[in-house]
Formats: C-alpha cells, sequence, structure tokens
C-alpha cells in the first residue's frame, strides 16, 4: 500500500480527518503519570487509548522529548513502538521541523524513518530540494515541508515577495515547487496553518489534491469551518487536523477528541 494511502485508508474507515498531537509537556501532565517509571509514555498510552477511535494520525513534537534528554527520547520510542504495535493503522507524523544539508539528513532520515519508524516527519524547505532529496528519496514514508505555517509571525519570512517569480510571496512558491517538482514520489505532504483559511485555499488551487498537515485549530484560534472550507480535497479528504493541547491537557481527552471528529463530520456534510 503506497504511504499516502495509510492516512487517507484510515480517514475513510472511522470518517475522520483528526490528528491528536502529543506534545507532552512533562510539566503539564497529570501528577499520577509523574510517579511512574516512564511518565511521558503512560501519559500518551493513556491518551492514544482514549482518543484512538476518533483519531486517524498522531503527531508527537520531538521538543517535548528532547527536553528530557536520555529519558524523553527513550518514552518517544516506546510511544512510537506502542503505535506501531496496537495501531498500525493509525498515520504517524513526527514533528521534528529539520531543515539541514544533504549528508547530514541522511542521518535524520535513518533516525525518524528507520530507528523510530514514523511514517512520516516535518521539515523545513529553505535549503532546498538538494538538500532535503534524502527524505524525498524515501519512496516508503512522508515528507512534510513546511508552507504557511500558523504562528502569528509565520509573515517575516513567508509574506516576502520573490522578485523573479512575478512578486509571488515565498508561501505560494514552496507550495509550487514542491507540488510540481519535489513530488515525484508522490510522497509529499504541505504544513498550512488553520489560522490562515484564505492562503489555503490559494495553496490548494496550486497543489491539486495534496494533503495538508493543519495545525493551529484549538489553542492558536484557528476556524475549523473556514479551514474545512478552504481546504478540503476534491475527494473530502486532503486534511490532516491537528490539536494537541485542546486535547490532551483537557479534563476529558476522550470527549474533545469526539466532539472536535464530529465537528470535522458536520462541516463535510455541509460544505
Amino acid at each position: 500500500m503506497p504511504i499516502l494511502d495509510k492516512y487517507n485508508k484510515r480517514a475513510k474507515k472511522i470518517d475522520s480527518l483528526l490528528c491528536v498531537g502529543l506534545d507532552s509537556d512533562f510539566d503539564k501532565i497529570p501528577d499520577r503519570f509523574k510517579t511512574k517509571e516512564f511518565p511521558q509514555f503512560e501519559f500518551n498510552k493513556w491518551i492514544i487509548e482514549e482518543t484512538h477511535e476518533y483519531t486517524a494520525a498522531y503527531k508527537p513534537n520531538s521538543a517535548f522529548y528532547e527536553a528530557r534528554g536520555e529519558k524523553g527520547m527513550k518514552e518517544l520510542k516506546l510511544t512510537i513502538d506502542y503505535l506501531n504495535k496496537n495501531h498500525l493503522d493509525i498515520f504517524t507524523i513526527l514533528d521534528a521541523k529539520r531543515a539541514d544539508i544533504g549528508n547530514t539528513n541522511e542521518g535524520y532520515v535513518k533516525s525518524f524513518f528507520d530507528w523510530f519508524g514514523f511514517d512520516a516527519v516535518t521539515i523545513h524547505p529553505y535549503l532546498g530540494q538538494e538538500a532535503v532529496q534524502p527524505f524525498l528519496d524515501r519512496k516508503d514514508k512522508v515528507s512534510i515541508i513546511l508552507c504557511r505555517t500558523s504562528n502569528k509571525g509565520a509573515g517575516e519570512f513567508q509574506d516576502l515577495k520573490v522578485v523573479d517569480l512575478p512578486g509571488r510571496p515565498l508561501w505560494k512558491v514552496v507550495a509550487e515547487k514542491v507540488s510540481k517538482n519535489w513530488n515525484k514520489n508522490k510522497n509529499c505532504m504541505l504544513v498550512v496553518g488553520a489560522t490562515y483559511p484564505k492562503e489555503m485555499n490559494e495553496i490548494r488551487k496550486i497543489a491539486g489534491d495534496m494533503t495538508f498537515l493543519v495545525p493551529g485549530i484549538g489553542a492558536q484560534g484557528g476556524d475549523l469551518k473556514a479551514v474545512m472550507k478552504a481546504g478540503l480535497s476534491s475527494e473530502g479528504l486532503g486534511l490532516i487536523i491537528n490539536s494537541s493541547r485542546g486535547i490532551i491537557f483537557s479534563e476529558n481527552p476522550k470527549e474533545e477528541a469526539r466532539k472536535l471528529c464530529e465537528e470535522i463530520k458536520k462541516y463535510k456534510g455541509i460544505l
């Protein structure tokens, strides 16, 4: 099965476009987990079992594990091993946002894809195709390239006009380059923030039915209806809608995941 079909198959099976972000900040996890040998992993396992029936993808952010050094990296490995053993049909993304020259990226490829075992990883396009080629060459894995990010300061560089390409903003050039030139193996996605639905609509026109990873719903204030209207593909797919803090640190993660999943379904039905 082509790797991109893994997410689509899961999304269709459970009628969900929801991604739960396992941004398991050690300082914020409940005290009952902190007495355990592997607190982040035990917390993640609980979140996974509470939410998996509504979830098409999981996305740990590596920063929250790297911050704890060797212990944290071990718990990230335990988390992905648990997912691959118990929920193999759920798409897995490592939010690492890596960028480096080609021979260094080869090391990241072996780490993220081969040792950890993630299906996909987020990467920066700033160093160009030659640098990220080791990721793109992995036909069995997905490269998710930052395009129009959800943070408030994203426009500092992303909105800059590219002079030799009729004044188009950088984010639009990234969308064009990735969809038209980098995606030869049909294993690319784009990061497009929920906080910029107008730009998302323009990127959808450029990228066709390419799948977007969409951060910014929940704590960052993205409008789900606007995202669905701007970003759904022609098949009613094409979006991986991520919520992290709004689900995992809520009073009832299962209920929050269910509510967001149902809201996604509602908008799919009316748009």
